[in-house]
């Protein structure tokens, strides 16, 4: 009997993941919340897990060519994470718009509304790429970038902020796909977009076979080829595809009432990603005085944290989008009830992977083939940092759904709090005046994020959220 029961709960397990990766979760405002927030998870998980893979794959090949190649990516991606502040931004914005419009039965509204965070994404996307071509060396001398860094990274920078195009798009196009309720596509196009950059990444850095030797360069190329090939795709899927956003080319034009509201959300949420991306260039530009080979180890150990993060994401998008379509529904206890559910199941993954890297640190860190020095440093960040995941889990899911009720004013003020006037202070004072050096920094994040979790959890249970207006 209880070999039947086994069997029974195996192809239950099985089918449920086949739909979710099939985008046949059905509606997330009906049914049991436990199932409708693993059928969005599901694939809302995988596709972090492929964007995480960008950046473990490009680290894993430019190591090979030593730490002045390691600290240009880490120098990039700290800049870069200004594009991605805009992008998430306006992603918080489509989300909350098209999950609230779904929620309420009008996928007009929502293909409109999507559309309009688009034209924002292109526009804005024009201006920094002009910016990124015309000063990349001047941007990594900023940043603390000593001669060879500059000379090894500039073609990178050059790449990457000229191409960021690709990065607001995918971003932009998925948010929307995620409030729909079509998580699935947006986890297809990001396989699509990984086995690109994973084929090219080694042929267009080493020179393999046809593909010319382009260096840390290589690895810029070859993940905006993935991206851009994904943008593409979900392009096509937004103007000729069968799911529950489906835009028209009648639908091509500005309307400045939906764009005013979609910019209202999203400038507050670029607002509130920004404040939390600054706090990360001035610890990046803090651990720059302590030589490449701290910076570079900080660079390396990060990769490998945002591998275990960025699918706890998949999970706090998902709590995001049952917030959004709930209130949208009119039924705020299920939304909350949500949350509450997802948060626990984040803590227990967390959990576990953070266990892990503690215990393992080294052993990861090996993996990337770094010289002793940096490998040292690594493994002191990925312990440390690794400590806190359990306080991410909640925290995590907890801001993400404030943004999908459209209230993204509260996490806006808590990252004010607890990265500016709290981490960024208390890393220099750990680094500095306490001479703990690097280490000082890395205790700094662990402090910060885990302050952002407690009183992000007291301001959830009040309830305001409840009440935003999208």
């Amino acid at each position: 009997m209880s070999e039947t029961v086994v069997a029974h709960d195996t192809r239950a397990w099985w089918t449920l993941l086949i739909d979710a990766v099939r985008g046949r979760g059905g509606d997330p405002t009906r049914g049991p919340v436990g199932r409708a927030i693993v059928m969005l998870a599901i694939p809302m998980v995988l596709e972090m897990v492929m964007e995480s893979v960008f950046a473990v794959v490009d680290i894993f090949f430019v190591a090979r060519l030593g730490p002045a190649a390691v600290a240009s990516v880490g120098l990039t991606e700290s800049v870069l994470a200004l594009v991605y502040t805009v992008a998430m931004g306006l992603s918080i914005g489509a989300m909350a718009v098209v999950a609230r419009r779904v929620g309420e039965g009008d996928e007009k509204a929502a293909a409109e509304a999507a559309l309009q965070v688009l034209f924002l994404g292109v526009g804005m996307a024009v201006v920094i790429g002009i910016a990124g071509v015309l000063g990349a060396p001047h941007i990594l001398r900023i940043m603390g970038a000593d001669d060879e860094v500059i000379r090894t990274g500039t073609g990178y920078t050059r790449v990457m902020l000229g191409g960021n195009a690709t990065v607001l798009l995918l971003f932009l196009l998925n948010a929307a796909f995620r409030g729909a309720g079509d998580a699935s596509l947006a986890m297809r196009v990001l396989w699509l977009a990984n086995t690109i950059n994973i084929i090219l990444d080694p042929c267009l850095i080493f020179g393999l076979g046809p593909f010319p030797e382009l260096g840390v360069t290589g690895a810029a190329v070859a993940t905006n080829i993935g991206r851009g090939t994904a943008v593409c795709v979900q392009l096509y899927a937004l103007f000729h595809g069968t799911g529950r956003l489906k835009a028209s080319i009648r639908h091509i034009a500005i309307k400045p009432a939906v764009m005013l509201r979609v910019l209202r959300l999203s400038g507050t949420g670029m607002l509130q990603v920004f404040i939390g991306t600054v706090s990360w260039v001035g610890l990046v530009r803090l651990l720059a005085t302590f030589g490449p080979d701290a910076l570079a180890g900080y660079t390396v150990a990060i990769r490998i944290v945002l591998f275990a993060l960025l699918p706890a994401w998949g999970l706090s998008n998902a709590a995001a989008t049952m917030v959004g379509q709930g209130l949208g529904a009119g039924d705020p206890e299920r939304a909350e009830r949500s949350v509450w559910i997802a948060g626990f199941m984040n803590f227990v993954f967390l959990g576990v992977v953070g266990l892990f890297f503690v215990i393992a640190a080294p052993m990861i860190v090996s993996l990337f083939g770094s010289d002793p020095e940096t490998a040292a440093y690594a493994s002191r960040c990925l312990r440390i940092v690794s400590a806190g995941f359990v306080f991410y889990a909640y925290g995590m899911v907890l801001q993400q759904s404030f943004n999908g009720a459209g209230d993204a004013w509260t996490p806006t003020w808590l990252n004010v709090l607890c990265f500016w006037l709290w981490e960024i202070p208390l890393a220099w004072v750990l680094a500095r005046r306490l001479n703990l050096g690097p280490d000082g920094v890395f205790a700094a994040i662990t402090i910060a994020f885990s302050t952002l979790t407690v009183i992000s959890a007291v301001l959830f249970k009040r309830g305001r959220w409840k009440k935003a207006v999208v």
